[in-house]
């Protein structure tokens, strides 16, 4: 029986050795290489001291010592960090303090921005970095292990047997865009439940080729090193230079024959824009997987008429929960009304809160709480925040009946995460997302939602992207002003969108003020960081 990541691995070893596992640019490794890998790095970190429940960071790009170091680490009994070697310095000594790490896994490409964020004053708390030596790190207070060094360690640690489901296995952090950023811990259990349920929901077998997008700091990653491995398929990681071009992403997929595809929908949609991705052959794509935010149904339908037999699902879920609905769309979008999130998969449980707090028995509006096997733990260091995020309801209990953490235990308690989202719950089933709880915002008193304005104006065939930003004005009232991108050849006039947007929108939802943009701050995630945004307006508004 499965109980650990790694042992998906160690099991495909054993089954499809000579099996192509994982691919990055121009270096693979096959299952029986990858699973002789791992166990030298999870005996040399045990010989650095490492013990079971310690945390590691992962100081990697994209590459292919990512699964290598993932797994290693977990084999180990630790827990692994993935920190975005892109993040202000500050942000990564914080992670890095926060866990008191004492070794971080790292490549040389890496070295010059790891020896800035390590310091020559023991600005950190690592002591040991695996995958560097010691004349690129150059910090005497470090001591290093180049991969050479590690491919000498022995290669039949196992690590299995102290290890239980329930031990924590990873740490991912938001991107603290909104405040402080916090610390997800997702045991094993929570990473295993996830991989199982992409594995039999969509039917991934050894047959497939996985695409995967994004960094292993971001977890929508985590199906291409968790659930592949599980049934033999192979992954393919872009190298960080083909996520920069649109036209390599284009041609990775062609060439690699790719079936399956996750990634953020900028990456799609960049792809279809400015990658010629039309021009490619993409017959071997079976199933798009989309997440982390809306995907505009124009680029949709252009996907599906590139691709007519390759289905496309809209998958949802905070960081928080993994994935917790999902929903193929049946056919070539008709409207550009937004796509569903659809239903909940299974061993999820859901409940939609009113704005009076009671749990709606039918149909209606509300925040989305979710229960599930992929949940995570809670957030590391944070028993206050972790008191606001989740509720409780008694098991085997009337649904409409639940509570806050405060009252009685989760042994008694089903433990739902209160994921700040707004749905709609329709006469099918089908779930709606709405927003964000805090991008709701009363404009000359009504109520308006961004995303339905943000949805509108990308309905405009000239949009690439608009994002809608909320300023108080010198009169102290909210009033709201979009920016958008656009292609330079066929930039709308201002005008032209907000008759646009008022076609369908009340009058006090549709923006006041037009800025275009060639591009947006995003977070290490992809996503569009609004913070970062409503920032550079107040810069452009004050710039003389």
């Amino acid at each position: 029986m499965t109980k650990l990541l790694p042992q998906a691995i160690l099991q495909s070893a054993e089954r499809l050795p000579d099996k192509a596992a994982f691919k990055c640019g121009h270096e693979a490794l096959n299952y029986g290489e990858l699973a002789t890998k791992i166990r030298q790095l999870a005996f040399t970190l045990r010989s650095c001291g490492v013990k079971r429940g310690d945390f590691v960071c992962v100081y990697l790009n994209r590459s292919i010592e990512t699964v290598i170091a993932l797994h290693g680490i977990m084999l180990a009994g630790a827990i692994y960090v993935p920190l975005n070697p892109r993040a202000p310095i500050n942000f990564t000594r914080f992670q890095i303090s926060e866990v008191a790490a004492k070794v971080a896994v790292s490549n040389k490409s890496q070295a010059r921005t790891l020896k800035h964020v390590l310091g020559q004053d023991k600005a950190t708390s690592i002591r040991t970095v695996i995958g560097i030596g010691p004349e690129r790190l150059g910090l005497p207070t470090v001591e290093t292990f180049d991969w050479p060094d590690v491919w000498q360690a022995p290669t039949n640690f196992s690590g299995l047997d102290d290890q239980r489901a329930t031990d924590p296995a990873y740490l991912m952090y938001t991107s603290g865009s909104t405040g402080k950023p916090k610390g997800m811990l997702h045991t094993h259990r929570s990473g295993l439940g996830f991989a199982r349920l992409m594995v039999d929901t969509f039917g991934i077998s050894e047959n497939d080729r996985f695409g995967n997008h994004a960094p292993i700091y971001f977890d929508i990653s985590t199906p291409a090193y968790f659930s592949v491995p599980m049934v033999g398929a192979t992954s393919i990681i872009l190298t960080d230079a083909q996520t920069i071009f649109p036209a390599s992403l284009s041609e990775l997929v062609a060439q690699e024959k790719l079936t399956m595809w996750y990634s953020v929908p900028l990456a799609l949609t960049q792809a279809l824009e400015k990658g010629e991705a039309e021009n490619k052959d993409w017959s071997s794509l079976r199933h798009v997987f989309y997440a982390g935010e809306p995907w505009a149904p124009k680029y949709i339908r252009r996907l599906m008429d590139h691709c007519p037999a390759t289905k496309v699902t809209n998958l949802y879920g905070p960081a928080e929960t993994n994935v917790c609905t999902y929903y193929t769309i049946p056919s070539r979008p008709k409207t550009d009304a937004p796509v569903p999130i659809g239903r909940t998969w299974n061993h999820t449980d859901m409940v939609i809160l009113n704005d009076q707090g009671e749990a709606l028995s039918g149909t209606g509006e509300g925040e989305l709480l979710i229960s599930s096997i992929t949940m995570m733990e809670g957030y590391f260091e944070r028993p206050e925040l972790n008191k606001r995020s989740f509720w409780f309801r008694p098991r085997s209990s009337d649904p409409q009946v639940g509570q806050d953490q405060g009252a009685g235990t989760s042994d008694e308690k089903q433990k739902f995460y209160r994921t700040g989202d707004l749905v709609r719950l329709d006469e099918k089933g089908l779930l709606h997302f709405l927003g964000r709880k805090d991008t709701q915002f009363k404009i000359r008193g009504y109520r308006v939602e961004i995303n339905a304005v943000e949805n509108r104006l990308l309905a405009h065939p000239a949009v690439l992207e608009a994002v809608v930003i909320p300023v108080m004005s010198e009169e102290a009232t909210l009033r709201l002003e979009v920016v958008v991108i656009a292609p330079q050849g066929n930039r709308p006039e201002a005008a032209e969108l907000l008759n646009f947007a008022g076609e369908q929108l009340p009058w006090y939802a549709v923006p006041e003020t037009v800025h275009f943009k060639d591009q947006l701050p995003r977070t290490g995630s992809d996503k569009v960081d609004r913070k970062a945004l409503a920032a550079l307006l107040t810069t452009d508004r004050s710039a003389p």
